[in-house]
């Protein structure tokens, strides 16, 4: 039997660059520790029909990605007394709304857990271990800084004699922090692009916010290239370092391009490949702030690094097919009979396809960086 879930998310923090944390559910018999699922609708795609679950059960909205992260398997016992084994294919879903009332909300309890916590909240030990692989958290102790002079150090016991060591060595620059400030306002940037496009109420505060957010990204991208003009050392080759924040500048200008776009044609409404292209969005910036503190040790992280980065091109390629299903659709509804929204949804899809590009862009220039490093 094959069911549809999610694994719901949020970003703490006010600049949503606090720790993330998982949503989980009670089921309605046993009170243990679920996310929530369902059977697959007729007519309807997967994870559209797994972010109404997520509204019946959960009470919340978001961005679904239409990639799933993986599936997992359980044994249900049924009413006629037969256990019968279920296969869930799970879909990240990004909350940016919580509703006061819903469905089910009678008959589960819903909760915010680390990863960790929900980890051992859960009784499946794929599910478990999916939970464990979504969250950053196992890597970040991995991808500390370790310098030669530490490391020395460390083994010698003589951190003192090399403390005057450490302040003579060539300036090295604060790419690493560079590199996860820039991160945090693609994650910033995508989810306000994912609100936007969910229509509704405060879209112009979700403009005003991609804005800010590419304002932000901007500053954090001309400090890169001129600690790259002043620094002696770098800890890669200076056209990688370049590439990489240029990349990533990339994506949240195309966010930017695309809410001038909604600005300036006041559009209100969206279509339903829109939005599945932003949860692929949503969930490239998180992929893309898991992976640039790992760059921190490369040697170590290298295998982390490449999962990350060919899911990030997986995703870029369903990105496209849902791109040329969407501009499709929207030619043959209203190419003949409205040619100024088929202009304008064009227009929107190229700005969120080129968005996709750059993701993949920043991935391949991270496995270059593995190829040269690791």
């Amino acid at each position: 039997m094959r069911q549809i879930a999610v694994l719901p998310y949020r970003f703490g923090g006010p600049a949503q660059d606090g720790a993330t944390e998982i949503l989980l559910i009670t089921s309605r018999e046993t009170k243990r520790w679920v996310i929530p699922k369902g059977n697959p609708l007729t007519g309807m795609e997967r994870h559209a029909a797994a972010a109404i679950e997520a509204e019946e059960e959960a009470g919340v909205l978001g961005a679904v990605c239409p990639t799933s992260i993986g599936s997992y398997e359980y044994r249900k016992r049924r009413g006629n007394g037969a256990s019968i084994m279920y296969n869930v294919e799970v879909f990240p879903l990004a909350v940016t709304r919580e509703l006061s009332e819903w469905k089910e909300m009678d008959e589960r309890d819903r909760r915010w857990f680390s990863f960790r916590d929900a980890a051992a909240a859960v009784d499946e030990p794929d599910l478990q271990a999916m939970i464990r692989s979504f969250g950053d958290g196992g890597f970040r102790a991995a991808a500390q800084p370790r310098g030669v002079v530490h490391n020395v150090a460390e083994k010698t016991g003589v951190n003192r004699m090399f403390a005057w060591f450490q302040r003579l060595l060539p300036r090295q620059g604060n790419f690493f922090e560079l590199f996860e400030s820039h991160a945090a306002t693609l994650v910033a940037g995508a989810n306000a692009l994912s609100r936007m496009l969910q229509g509704g109420e405060g879209m112009a505060d979700h403009v005003r916010e991609i804005i800010e957010r590419e304002h932000d990204a901007d500053a954090i991208t001309r400090e890169v290239l001129q600690t790259v003009r002043r620094t002696f050392l770098t800890p890669f080759d200076r056209s990688a370092i370049t590439d990489l924040i240029a990349s990533m500048d990339d994506a949240i200008d195309e966010m930017q391009k695309t809410a001038g776009a909604v600005d300036l044609y006041d559009v209100t409404e969206f279509e339903p490949e829109m939005r599945d292209i932003a949860g692929i969005i949503v969930d490239a910036a998180r992929l893309t702030a898991e992976a640039l503190p790992l760059l921190r040790n490369i040697s170590a992280n290298g295998p982390r690094l490449h999962e990350l980065t060919e899911r990030l091109v997986r995703m870029e390629g369903h990105a496209d097919e849902i791109h040329a299903a969407g501009l499709k659709r929207l030619f043959k509804e209203h190419g003949q009979s409205n040619g100024v929204r088929f202009v304008i949804g064009r227009e929107l899809y190229r700005h969120l396809e080129r968005v996709t590009d750059s993701f993949e862009d920043v991935a391949n220039e991270i496995d270059g960086l593995v190829i040269d490093h690791a």
